[in-house]
């Protein structure tokens, strides 16, 4: 039987109910720089309710590399919740403030000097300090992951 290349590609166009519809893959067989990331994707995917099964590495993984992938999967996740909410009920002039209570007010650390920020600015820059850090070479210095 010939071999048979399967694209793991969301095509232009693709429905969202048939997105990463790929058969599933071995973490054996992942021949990839991101095979870590592709692994947790696809356990996800299989069963999102499964947290056991998808916070297990596969034997013989790295744990630093594992805890690292697991980091930018979270942050992925958090950017398609913010940008539901932005979409949504979540605007600068409804939600002017990140609030705890009403006696808690975050400040946001992205400026020179912190300062009140509209709770879906709060949320990008707090998004976009984790990616900074994550893709710093100074923290995470291999080339693996950029």
């Amino acid at each position: 039987m010939a071999d048979v290349t399967v694209l793991r590609r969301n095509r232009p166009g693709t429905k969202a109910e048939d997105f990463c519809k790929w058969p599933e893959e071995p973490f054996e067989e992942m021949d990839s720089t991101l095979a870590v990331q592709q692994f947790i994707q696809q356990t996800i995917r299989e069963d999102p309710t499964n947290i056991e099964k998808i916070l297990t590495p596969p034997e013989g993984q790295d744990e630093g590399v594992w805890k690292y992938e697991h980091l930018r999967q979270f942050c992925l996740e958090l950017n398609g919740i913010a940008v539901k909410l932005q979409q949504g009920e979540c605007q600068p002039e409804t939600c002017t403030q990140m609030t705890a209570t009403e006696q808690w007010i975050f400040l946001c650390a992205a400026h020179k000097a912190p300062k009140e920020c509209p709770a879906i600015d709060y949320t990008r820059h707090t998004l976009d300090g984790a990616a900074c850090l994550l893709n710093s070479n100074k923290y995470f210095p291999s080339s693996l992951y950029k």
